[in-house]
């Protein structure tokens, strides 16, 4: 099976650590975020790994060669030149999931034990474009799905920015984005966007006609290792 790291990040929430070296290889009890990823995906049965890289990517390369691929295919996705979110990162290797099967997205800064298997055949199941992964916890950026667990809208209940996608069928929930993705690689006959873009502006827009729904994983731990508080 196939899947995308990003791993691209500046990683300026953990600055001064990331001044000298890529977010990807900070180390989380002494092991680089990079290879806890890289080992979970490999334990769930994803061999064949793109990884965009960006800050320090020479240092993303020599580590994954040092370490022999961990025994699995990895290959990259070069943005040294301009840094394209994740939006335009997930675009820029459309020609790498070239085999009509949905794809794993995952970020490099999260640390969870979410089972990727039940996570991926639960998108399957449902034949819809996209499914995320969110959990029960607080945001400040919150994505809404109705009764059906479609994508309706994104709100920042900080600024209280919103976002609408679709008309809601029943109440609203809200929930918190985990960082995970399952992919159906139609989505990039679907994406117009060019450039630097977030994929979930993308999302927000494909969900107006498009199937994208949640999973909740409130059964399993997660932590965003992107923020220094939580090492």
């Amino acid at each position: 099976m196939k899947a995308i790291i990003f791993a691209a990040g500046l990683g300026t929430r953990l600055s001064p650590w990331t001044n000298n070296k890529p977010k990807a290889l900070v180390e989380y009890q002494n092991i680089p975020l990079l290879q806890h990823v890289i080992l979970k995906l490999k334990k769930h049965g994803f061999d064949d790994i793109i990884i965009n890289i960006h800050h320090f990517a020479d240092q993303v390369e020599e580590f994954i060669e040092k370490n022999d691929s961990f025994g699995i295919i990895i290959s990259f996705s070069n943005e040294r030149d301009l840094l394209l979110d994740t939006g335009g990162g997930l675009k820029n290797t459309a020609h790498f999931f070239n085999d009509n099967k949905p794809f794993l997205a995952y970020n490099v800064d999260i640390i969870s034990d979410i089972n990727l298997n039940e996570f991926y055949n639960y998108h399957i199941e449902n034949k819809v474009l996209v499914t995320l992964a969110v959990k029960n916890r607080e945001t400040s950026r919150q994505l809404l799905f109705d009764e059906n667990k479609n994508l309706c809208q994104w709100k920042n209940v900080i600024t209280n920015e919103i976002k609408n996608a679709r008309t809601a069928v029943g109440e609203l929930k809200s929930y918190a984005f985990s960082g995970l993705h399952v992919i159906s690689p139609q989505i990039f006959d679907k994406i117009t966007e060019e450039g630097v873009f977030s994929i979930i502006d993308t999302y927000l827009r494909l969900a107006k006609t498009e199937d994208i729904i949640f999973y909740n994983h409130n059964y399993s731990s997660w932590k965003d290792m992107g923020r220094k508080s939580e090492y």
